[in-house]
This record gives C-alpha cells, sequence and structure tokens, in this order.
C-alpha cells in the first residue's frame, strides 16, 4: 500500500464538475493498492498517516498529529501510485490490484480511518475519473509504503 500525503488548508473532489468530497483543514491521501496488500497493511498505514506529527503547536513546530487537531481527511484511490517506471518511458500497472481486490481494500481503509477518526471523511469515488484541488499547507507532503516502512 502506497501514498501521498498533503497537508492542506482544503480540498475537494469532483467529478463530472460535481463535488463529491471535500475538506478544510487536514490530509488529502492519495491511496495505491496493490495485490499483496491486506488489513495489516490497512491499519499500519491508517495508524501511521492519523498519528504522523505534521501540524505545528503553539510554538509553531510540527508536533501535533491529525488527531489532535481533529482535522478531516480526503481519501482519493489512485492506482497509478503502484507505477513501475524502471524500464522504458510508459508506466507499467502491473503490481496495482485488480478491482476484485482493491475495492474491499479502499473499503476497509475508509472504515478503519472513521473508526480511528471517530467521524466520517470525504472521498473521491473509486475508479472515476476525479479532478483533485487543493491548497497545500507548507507546503507538507509525505510518501508511506506498508512495504517498506522507513
Amino acid at each position: 500500500m502506497r501514498v501521498v500525503i498533503q497537508r492542506v488548508k482544503n480540498a475537494q473532489v469532483a467529478i463530472e464538475n460535481k463535488t463529491v468530497g471535500s475538506i478544510d483543514q487536514g490530509l488529502v491521501v492519495l491511496l495505491g493498492i496493490e495485490m499483496a496488500d491486506t488489513l495489516e497493511d490497512v491499519i499500519w498505514t491508517v495508524k501511521k498517516i492519523t498519528q504522523l506529527r505534521i501540524f505545528s503547536d503553539a510554538e509553531d513546530v510540527m508536533n501535533r498529529s491529525l488527531l489532535d487537531v481533529a482535522g478531516e481527511l480526503l481519501l482519493i484511490s489512485q492506482f497509478t501510485l503502484m507505477a513501475a517506471t524502471k524500464k522504458g518511458n510508459r508506466p507499467s500497472y502491473i503490481r496495482a490490484a485488480k478491482h476484485d481486490h482493491a475495492i474491499p481494500m479502499y473499503e476497509a481503509f475508509i472504515a478503519e480511518t472513521e473508526k480511528v477518526m471517530g467521524k466520517p471523511i470525504a472521498t473521491g469515488v473509486f475508479g472515476a475519473d476525479m479532478q483533485v484541488s487543493l491548497c497545500n499547507d507548507g507546503p507538507v507532503t509525505l510518501q508511506l509504503d506498508s512495504k517498506n516502512k522507513e
């Protein structure tokens, strides 16, 4: 499971010019799922995302988590995060999970995130052509890979 995390002042996702999800202060999480991903990957990734200390405290030091600031989260499925680009110029998506595995993992990710945060999260629509707009705060952008826990 690979994620790109962006701290934002606000963000929204639209499909065919209709907003389907939006947040104020919080995180936009782009989620890539591979065939080897399990519920263990979901739990580790959600815990890490919600506990990362990337929000400023009173002294303007990044010392507070999404949970600490009661921030919001916008989740976007993005199979292109699983791209292999080592050979040639055309990315290979062979590692990206097929729908029959990816959709249950995506739904588990939503459920686990809502459980940890104690409130609903905003999402795009799995597999849809989406337009995401955001105001990156900082900017702060991080990436995580549940198979390469650095």
